[in-house]
């Protein structure tokens, strides 16, 4: 079906309900105040769905197979030394200013939906073998502790940066659950966390926002992925550089990653890149209408945030653009006139991003 990698788990995670609780008492989930209101919920599967004894977990790679065969610049090498490699690629358009990056993960259609798919399918193969049973299938859909569940099952450990890791696939994949009524036999060994990341802390280092506040323990407030996703408001002034060009979601923890020589490309064309999404231009993103934007991306997991944040994101991405020594000149006058054209949007959010964006032209044209 595509997976990766499945086991099974029992559901006891009370080991975690302590890191949990302080990781919501500090307030680093943020505004996800889903997280809050089911609570210790999210570590007592039994809770969430009553019934629960055992939990399936499954993964997927979604690393679209014509990037992973994309060639790098042989003069960028990837942060580990390897040359030759698409993330040199990825590094390459994060010191390309006028470029738009979006992370990897949501360049194809929403995993949300194709995930969910092949987990209702794999349900129902289960049902046909074994009659009915008491099951309810997840995939980054509910206050599911998904990594802690897939380490539990023994598909990999937590890294550092909180992702799960596996030695044989990095962690450019996505995880999948099925909580279910059967005492199933549980895999044995799970890892414990960090097993293989030994000292190596690259993901904190490279994190461009300092997220990663300690080993494990992510500051959501930081994220770049929370701030372009997550955030319905205005992105604070001062994280707003430290965004650089990056308009949804964020890959740097991951490229960094030794054990991400080991990617899988995607067993699915669901994942492969729509609308140039891995080459698109700030100029180009921006110029998209209200229509263009749901249209284009009609089953993408982008589509959540809604154009008027698309556009705020796109925004900042400019303005920190326009402070950038290396846009070209030609670059920097396109921005300038794309953004000019959004001053006076019917969006207050929309245009006070429009706004800070133009500032940054004025303030490099005053220190020039």
């Amino acid at each position: 079906m595509g997976f990766g990698a499945v086991g099974i788990s029992d559901i006891d995670l009370s080991d975690t309900e302590k890191g949990l609780a302080e990781w919501l008492e500090t307030g680093y989930h943020g505004e996800m105040d889903y997280m809050a209101k089911h609570g210790m919920k999210c570590a007592r599967p039994a809770e969430l769905v009553a019934g629960t004894r055992r939990v399936i977990t499954v993964r997927m790679a979604y690393l679209p197979a014509q990037t992973l065969a994309k060639k790098g610049d042989e003069s960028v090498p990837t942060a580990d030394g390897q040359k030759n490699d698409w993330r040199a690629i990825e590094w390459k358009r994060l010191s390309m200013p006028a470029e738009a990056v979006v992370s990897v993960y949501a360049r194809g259609r929403d995993y949300h939906k194709v995930m969910r798919n092949r987990l209702q399918q794999l349900a129902e193969r289960i049902e046909a073998a074994i009659g009915p049973y008491g099951h309810r299938v997840f995939t980054d859909s509910a206050p599911v502790l998904e990594v802690a569940l897939a380490q539990k099952a023994g598909t990999g450990w937590r890294g550092k940066h909180t992702l799960l890791l596996d030695r044989d696939a990095g962690s450019l994949f996505f995880l999948g659950e099925i909580y279910i009524d059967m005492p199933l036999p549980v895999d044995p060994a799970p890892q414990s966390e960090g097993a293989h990341c030994g000292q190596c802390t690259r993901c904190i280092g490279a994190c461009p926002t300092g997220a990663i506040v300690a080993p494990y323990r992510v500051d959501a407030r930081r994220c770049i992925s929370y701030l372009t996703i997550e955030l319905h408001g205005s992105i604070p002034e001062d994280m707003r550089p430290m965004i650089g060009n990056r308009v949804y979601g964020c890959d740097d923890c991951q490229l960094v990653c030794p054990w991400n020589k080991f990617e899988q490309a995607a067993p699915v064309v669901d994942f492969d890149v729509r609308h140039g999404l891995d080459r698109a231009t700030l100029v180009e993103l921006f110029a998209w209408s209200a229509d263009d934007f749901d249209t284009r991306m009609q089953g993408s997991a982008i589509r959540r945030v809604g154009h008027e944040r698309w556009l705020r994101n796109i925004a900042v991405a400019m303005g920190n653009a326009l402070r950038a020594p290396s846009l070209g000149d030609g670059e920097r006058a396109a921005i300038v006139d794309a953004l000019r054209a959004r001053a006076n949007d019917a969006s207050p959010l929309v245009r006070e991003h429009v706004l800070w964006a133009l500032a940054q032209a004025d303030e490099d044209d005053a220190h020039a």
